[in-house]
């Protein structure tokens, strides 16, 4: 038998329901609903394509929102007390700043210069820190592997004593999704190996995973024989591998060998239509929880 699919497109379409729902009750509460800035700098293709998506699905949920653009050549120190005055406006409760940066401004320092309490992407080392302590330290989770975590709860994986093998050690996702899925709680308390390029013998490590997480960023990777029969196999890597000549537009292809890892798996996600989605999907989710929390009803 073919695993079940696990569509991020149609868990996204869920939660924003959801999500729009929680908006509506905010607003005849408070008389307001979230407020998201986005700041862009530059004008990356790619940067402008991510920021276009948030604003529009901030926008359809009925959020507040500012689309902050600035130019290229921005000082760090303009983009810092940017910053700093969002901080302090009471009807913005989500600070986004697009990344990459130009090369001239410190990513790590326009992180840190977001209050954790506005940093809805969740990279904020107070808040990483939170993630890492678990329980009720936590403020925001990283937005995808949040999207990770949501995917396999409502998929209807058990997680509890499960073994996870997480392939990819980045900031991003690897290092994140893996403290998360070995914390006390629902939709964790895994047992997890976080596996990488110095491995040794990676087949072995991911033919024990009963959840196998793939973010490693390699075009096929992980072979349908690495994969334990009935496994939960979600792929996170996005590789452009072509580009289809009747449309121009990218063919995608992820971690794992897709049609092949589907005849072996129980569970997959594709690419594309599978995490990539539930991304947004979370950063919206986050500036929701913010909002509740800055208006006094923390949920």
């Amino acid at each position: 038998m073919s695993a079940e699919i696990i569509s991020g497109t149609q868990m996204r379409k869920e939660i924003l329901a959801e999500l729009e729902r929680e908006v509506v009750e905010m607003k005849e509460k408070y008389g307001k609903g979230p407020g998201l800035v986005t700041i862009l700098v530059g004008e990356n293709p790619a940067s402008i394509s991510y920021v276009t998506l948030k604003v529009k699905t901030a926008l359809n949920l009925g959020f507040h929102e500012i689309q902050d653009n600035q130019a290229e050549d921005i000082s760090e120190e303009d983009l810092l007390a940017l910053i700093e005055k969002y901080n302090n406006d009471p009807d913005i409760h989500g600070i986004l700043v697009q990344l990459p940066l130009p090369k001239h401004i410190n990513e790590d320092a326009v992180i840190t210069a977001i209050s954790p309490d506005k940093d809805v992407d969740g990279f904020h080392p107070v808040n990483l820190g939170k993630m890492v302590i678990g329980g009720d330290q936590v403020r925001y989770l990283p937005c995808t592997p949040a999207g990770i975590q949501e995917m396999i709860v409502r998929s209807g994986t058990e997680t509890s004593g499960a073994e996870v093998v997480v392939v990819g050690r980045s900031n991003i996702v690897g290092k994140p999704i893996s403290v998360m899925m070995g914390q006390k709680g629902p939709g964790a308390n895994s047992t997890v190996t976080m596996v990488h390029t110095r491995t040794q013998d990676l087949a072995s490590h991911c033919k024990r995973a009963d959840i196998l997480i793939v973010a490693a960023g390699v075009p096929g990777l992980v072979k349908p024989e690495w994969i334990k029969k009935g496994a939960t196999v979600i792929d996170v890597g996005v590789n452009r591998v072509g580009v289809n000549e009747e449309t121009g537009k990218a063919i995608l292809s992820g971690d794992v060998d897709y049609e092949e890892a589907r005849k072996v798996a129980g569970k997959i996600t594709p690419v594309p239509g599978g995490v990539g989605p539930m991304t947004i999907t979370m950063l919206m989710k986050n500036t929701v929880k913010s909002a509740w929390w800055h208006l006094g009803n923390a949920k």
